[in-house]
This record gives structure tokens, C-alpha cells and sequence, in this order.
């Protein structure tokens, strides 16, 4: 909370209170100044903010499966390999050695080799299991791996990306490239039939090679689409392809004719293939699906009604014939009657990269996330439901929830989803939206809702998000990472290279206002209830405001690092800062002062903050969300300025004031004034938004019914200036 004269505090209970009703405002006056003196030299009694990790949200990108024996194993884009013993029942994290998370491919060898693609590292070996891993690259000249597959006699295959395709006769040790005929350099998929033959599968079609990858020739007749996400061919030689886009297509002649096999496939983009020891193929689709056919792919049939609001990105039946499903965002999911009814798996490994928070008036909280879409919980993180009924684009940027209760999310392509029902019905809503990348929202006191895109400037919506009207004019960014209202309505705008700018007419008006903001790209924005303005930029730190942004200072002290990727403001005024690397910080002074509050914080990339009563949330870039206790924050430090000289005139009368006084201000030049009181522990008991006023004298009659007797501070703030005066209430 800020006080007078910028001094903080944040306990309601500050000492030392002055009993003040018997004494003149002259002598209140020196009191006052006494008081903030001795103030600055409170030192700082730093006590640990504690966090702890939410349970969640779980979720995670699944990439791969592999089978050795009755152990499964299954390859995840960030969290590693995982295994699993019993079933699918329960799952332990492999990865010792493993210097890459990002699994792209896994393939067991006939000896139980087994062997891990990865997103930029190349190919490491494990020859227990999963236990330990071993890179074995020497000749492997392109890292990225696409896909992995080993022949019966040990020959070791691998896809990559720009790269073609390498072997290995040593289990990996040596790599030599074999390209020959092959003109696509990014290879998505590999099978070998049960003779040997190898076949790739490329965004050009087709390519086998009978000579264990020497020679390569175009296999694609009757292939309509080459764009191939999958390959996979059954014990009798039958070899089945999935497209991006044209479903599957069938060749019974290793490949040299293909047929189109698409009846009943309800989605054409399919990304993952198996086959079960009885013949029966099954596909997972772009869109959530699964289809299985037991004719080679003549006729298909879903198996569910949407497994899951995420792509289906890999699947497998392990010994047991149980069906694995992995997803683009929501974990993974198994059946154990050929994809009837789903069961999540346990996989409690990948805690999401959460972009957005919000909570509404009863205290449930919401986290977006990158790519696994929306998550609710009702016991500040204990538990975790997934909530993408209707939402169409996982990618979550930004979240509010409008002062009816309506929930909103801004997606990364997708435009605006709105939900009246906590989250569990979403509609798209766009009309009027010409840029679809959401970055932000905002909104007043007169239901109007703002969004900031990438690329599309700042939008605007009289109508809970129905119509969309662009207002733009004098803003020269058209990327809008930030946006804040303050309690007079006055919109703030941070953009990604040309700082801020201010609208006094909910958008229909930009102007720069830049003055001492050093670092022009701003990611966070926020303000007090007393009007300070903090902006949190990319390379400069903080920045601070008291004056409506018409200058801004520096605040960095104590700050370790300088990109600051989100802020928020405690209802004690207390100022949080999410990092990108070094964690959260905090300040009791207004910025003027930094302390780092880490503590049990284990990932250090703050993405999202957000508080709810005495919580305080933080969602971080893959370790989900984490939540601390600030009821006992204590004050770091605690300054103010001296008493500085005003232009601004202020009197009153009558005064001592009953229930009502007349305020006279005078004011030198005009500028946007407004009028705030705190009471005697620096609490804010009453505001009023003058708006605009021309220079002259005012007159303004201040209802002060509501307050008990006492002594207050009432600060003006017209344009940039600022002036503080006593004022008694006795009745």
C-alpha cells in the first residue's frame, strides 16, 4: 500500500500510531514530518517467503513409444524417457545421462538396446534399460532426430532433420550418412519390413531402400499427398502410410502402388499409427482422435468421442495388448479394450509451462498454459481439472475474468474464447478481431474489455468480447504485450519496442509517454491503488511512475536480473516481480527497494503471477504453478522522500471538517487531477477522479460522512504535481 509522501507499509497495524485528535494541524504537521523521518531509517527484517509447488497442472507433450519386453517406454518433449513396468500403472523418470529432455524417437534393438532421439543433441543408448544413457553420435553430423528405427540384424537407422539419414553397425557407435537418392532432407518416420526393407517416409512422398539404406528410390504412385507424418507395415507385408491432410493410403506391393483407405476416417491429419498382433491398425489424428480398423484400413470406426482436447501425437500396445495414447499437451491416456474407454495414466512428470493466471471472486483459480490449454482449480492447487470443452487453440497468452464473472482467454492464433460457466463451456469470440495472436487484456469500471495482440495493436469491446473494434490511432506499436487500467480510466499500453503509451479516451487516443524510460520493451505493466505505475521491461528491470507515466524512474536496487516478465500488486501495496531465470522478488518501498523470495521456488522462470487474499501464485516456464503465504510479509525497507514544495495550492473550510468540507484547489497548469485520503496508518479511505482540469481555481465539496473522527492526509495529484495536507474530522 502506498502512503503519503511514498511512504509503504505493510502492516495495518504500524507503529508508531499518533493520537492525534486534541493537537493543532500545525503541530500535526511537524508530527507528520517526524514520523516519516524516523520512518526511513526502519531497517529490514527479512522473513522467508516460503513457496510450494501446486499439485499440477499436470499434462505434458508425449512424442514416442517403445516396447522392450514388458517394460514401456515412453519419450516426452521436455520431461525425458519414462518407464513403466507394470502396465502403464505407475511410471519412474530415466534420464540419468541423458543431457536432452526433448525426445523426439525411441527403438529398442533385438538384444534390448535401447535408443533415444533428441531435439538437438543427437542419439543416446542405454544398454539397462533406461537406467543410464550414453550419447553415441561419433559421425552423426545433424542432431535433431525425427525418427528411429533398428533392422533384425542390429542396423541402426536414423531420420533426422536437414539432415537425411545416417546408419550404424555398432549399436550407435559410429554413424555413416546414406542418401543416396534421396533428395528430402527431413526424414519423419522409418519402418522395416519383416525382409529387410527400409522405408522413409519424407514431406516428398515415399523412399525405400532394399540395401539397408545404400540406395534410395520414390515410392509414390497413386500417393496423392507426400506430405508423410507416418509409416508402419504389418507381419504380412501390408504398408500403411499417414498423411498431413489426405488420411491414410495402403500398398500391398512394398510400396511401388498405393490406394486412398479413408472410409469412416473422420480427420485426414494423422500422426500416429500401431498395428496389434491380431491385425487390428489404429490412428490418432490432429484433432483428438483415435480410429481403428481391423480390414487393413478399408473401414474405420472412432474408438472414442474425443480421447482429449490435444492432438494425438503417438500411440502403442504394449505385451499385453493394452492401446497407449500419448498427446500434444495432455499426457497420456491407455485402454484395455481396443479404445472403448480411456484412463489418464500416471505420468505425473511434466508440470506445464503456465503463461496466464487469473482467479475470480470466489477464489478459483485458473492457469493457461503453452499448448495444453486451460486448467481450473477450486482448492488454490491441490487439484487440477482440464477445462478445453469448445477451446479450440491450447496456446493460452492471457486470462481475465470481468467483473460479472465472466471468464476470458486470449490464445496465440486463435483470437478470444469467452466462458460464463467457470471455464467449462467455451465460445470463440472474435467478430471485429484482425489479428488473432492475444497478448493481454485489460478493463474499466464501464465494462469495457481491451485486448493487446501481436501485431494487431489494441482492440476494444462494449459487448463482453462479442464485437471487436480496433483503436489504435497514435499508437505506433502494433504489438502490445501489457496493458493497465487505472481507476480513472486511464489505459496504459507497454509495447515490444516503443514503451508506453497512455489513452484518456478508453483507446480512441494514444500519446507516447516515454520520459526516463530507458528500455523501450515492456512485458508487464501494473498500478497501485494510489496510482503508481510500474513497468516491467525486457533488459532494464523496473520502471516507475507517480505522475500518470509523464516520468518515469529507474527502481532497481536489489533487483538481480533485468527482464522482468511479470507484476502484481498485494492489497497492502506490497510490489511482486516474476524473472525470467531468477526467480520472484518482492518490494515494500514502491520499487525503491528489491529482495529476492525464492525459497522452495525450484524453477527460477516466472512466466505469471497472480494473488488471492493472502496467496500469492506464481506460474513458471515448465515447473507449473507454485503458491506462497504473504500474510506475514514484512517491510524490506521503508523510505520516503522529504517534504517537497508544490505549486499546487490546497485549503479547506470548514476546517476542522464535520461531515462535509470544501475543498479549494489551485492548480497552475491543467492536467489530470485526482483526490486521495488515508487515515492516520496509511490506509486509503476514499478516492475521487477529477479527471482533466483546466488551470484556476476549484471548488470541490468532499462527502466525508463516512469517516470517523480523526486526522487524514489528503494528497492531490494534478498532472504531475503533488501535494499532501492534514485535515481533522470532528463532529
Amino acid at each position: 500500500m502506498e502512503t503519503p509522501l511514498g511512504l509503504h507499509s505493510t502492516d495495518n497495524t504500524m507503529k508508531p500510531t499518533l493520537g492525534c485528535t486534541q493537537t493543532t494541524a500545525q503541530t500535526l504537521a511537524l508530527y507528520f514530518v517526524f514520523f516519516f523521518s524516523l520512518c526511513t531509517a526502519v531497517p529490514a527484517q527479512a522473513q522467508d517467503i516460503r513457496w510450494q509447488q501446486t499439485n499440477g497442472p499436470y499434462g505434458g507433450f508425449i512424442s514416442c513409444f517403445a516396447n522392450n519386453g514388458t517394460t514401456l517406454f515412453a519419450g516426452t518433449g521436455g520431461g525425458g524417457v519414462f518407464r513403466s513396468t507394470d502396465g502403464g500403472e505407475n511410471w519412474i523418470q530415466s534420464n540419468t545421462g541423458l543431457s536432452n529432455s526433448q525426445i523426439n524417437a525411441l527403438t529398442v534393438s533385438s538384444t534390448g538396446t535401447l535408443f533415444a532421439g533428441t531435439n538437438g543433441n543427437g542419439v543416446f543408448r542405454s544398454l539397462d534399460n533406461g537406467a543410464n544413457w550414453t550419447s553415441v553420435n561419433t559421425g552423426l553430423s545433424k542432431p535433431t532426430i525425427r525418427s528411429l528405427t533398428v533392422s533384425s540384424t542390429g542396423i541402426l537407422f536414423t531420420g533426422t532433420s536437414d539432415g537425411g539419414i545416417f546408419h550404424s553397425l555398432d549399436n550407435g557407435a559410429n554413424w555413416t550418412l546414406v542418401n543416396t537418392g534421396l533428395p528430402k532432407s527431413d526424414v519423419y518416420t522409418l519402418t522395416m519390413s519383416s525382409t529387410g526393407t527400409l522405408f522413409a517416409g519424407t514431406y516428398g512422398g515415399v523412399f525405400r531402400s532394399s540395401d539397408n539404406g545404400a540406395n534410395w528410390i520414390q515410392v509414390n504412385t497413386g500417393l496423392s499427398n507426400s506430405q508423410v507424418n507416418v509409416l508402419t507395415v504389418s507381419s504380412t507385408g501390408i504398408l500403411l502410410a499417414g498423411t498431413n491432410g489426405d488420411g491414410v493410403f495402403r500398398s500391398s506391393d512394398n510400396g511401388a502402388n498405393w490406394i486412398q483407405v479413408n472410409t469412416g476416417l473422420l480427420n485426414s491429419a494423422v500422426l500416429t499409427l500401431t498395428l496389434s498382433n491380431s491385425g487390428t491398425l489404429f490412428v490418432g489424428t490432429r484433432d483428438g482422435k483415435v480410429f481403428y480398423s481391423s480390414d487393413n484400413g478399408t473401414r474405420w470406426l472412432q474408438v472414442n468421442m474425443r480421447l482429449s482436447d490435444f492432438t494425438i501425437s503417438a500411440l502403442i500396445l504394449n505385451s499385453t495388448e493394452t492401446l497407449f495414447a500419448g498427446t500434444f499437451g495432455g499426457g497420456m491416456f491407455r485402454s484395455s479394450d481396443n479404445g472403448a474407454n480411456w484412463t489418464p495414466c500416471n505420468v505425473r512428470y511434466s508440470k506445464l509451462r503456465i503463461l496466464a493466471l487469473t482467479i475470480n471472486s470466489t477464489g478459483t483459480l485458473f492457469a493457461g498454459t503453452f499448448g495444453s490449454g486451460m486448467f481450473r482449480s477450486s482448492d488454490n492447487g491441490s487439484n487440477w481439472t482440464p477445462i478445453n470443452t469448445g477451446l479450440s487453440n491450447s496456446y493460452i497468452h492471457a486470462l481475465t475474468v470481468s467483473t460479472t464473472g465472466v471468464l476470458f482467454a486470449g490464445t496465440g492464433g486463435g483470437g478470444v474464447f469467452r466462458s460464463i460457466d467457470d471455464g467449462a463451456n467455451w465460445t470463440q469470440v472474435n467478430a471485429g478481431l484482425s489479428n488473432f495472436n492475444i497478448l493481454t487484456f485489460t478493463g474499466n469500471n464501464l465494462g469495457m474489455l481491451f485486448v493487446g495482440t501481436g501485431g494487431g495493436g489494441v482492440f476494444r469491446s462494449s459487448d463482453n468480447g462479442a464485437n471487436w473494434i480496433q483503436v489504435n490511432t497514435g499508437l505506433s506499436n502494433s504489438s502490445v504485450p501489457a496493458l493497465v487500467m487505472s481507476s480513472t480510466n486511464t489505459l496504459f499500453a507497454g509495447t515490444n519496442s516503443s514503451g508506453v503509451f497512455r489513452s484518456l479516451d478508453n483507446g480512441a487516443s494514444w500519446s507516447s509517454i516515454n520520459s526516463g524510460l530507458s528500455d523501450s520493451f515492456i512485458q508487464a505493466l501494473t498500478m497501485s491503488s494510489t496510482g503508481t505505475l510500474f513497468a516491467g521491461t525486457n533488459g532494464g528491470g523496473v520502471f516507475r511512475s507517480t505522475n500518470n507515466g509523464v516520468n518515469w524512474t529507474q527502481v532497481t536496487a536489489g533487483l538481480s536480473i533485468s527482464n522482468i516478465s511479470a507484476l502484481t500488486l498485494s492489497n497492502t501495496g506490497t510490489l511482486f516481480a516474476g524473472t525470467n531465470g531468477t526467480g520472484a522478488f518482492r518490494s515494500t518501498d514502491n520499487g525503491a527497494t528489491w529482495q529476492a523470495v525464492n525459497s522452495g521456488l525450484i524453477n527460477m522462470s516466472v512466466s505469471s503471477l497472480v494473488i488471492s487474499g493472502s496467496t500469492l501464485f506464481a506460474g513458471t516456464e515448465g515447473g507449473g504453478v507454485f503458491k506462497a503465504d504473504i500474510s506475514n510479509t514484512p517491510s524490506v525497507s521503508v523510505r520516503t522522500s522529504t517534504l517537497q514544495t508544490s505549486s499546487v495550492g490546497i485549503s479547506f473550510a470548514p476546517h476542522p471538517a464535520f461531515d462535509r468540507t470544501r475543498l479549494t484547489l489551485e492548480i497552475p497548469k491543467a492536467g489530470v487531477t485526482e483526490v486521495r485520503i488515508f487515515d492516520i496508518l496509511g490506509r486509503l479511505v476514499q478516492h475521487t477522479a477529477l479527471g482533466e482540469m483546466p488551470a484556476g481555481t476549484h471548488d470541490i465539496e468532499q462527502d466525508l460522512r463516512t469517516l470517523p473522527n480523526g486526522t487524514y492526509s489528503v494528497v492531490v495529484q494534478a498532472g504531475s504535481e503533488r501535494v499532501v495536507k492534514l485535515l481533522l474530522v470532528r463532529r
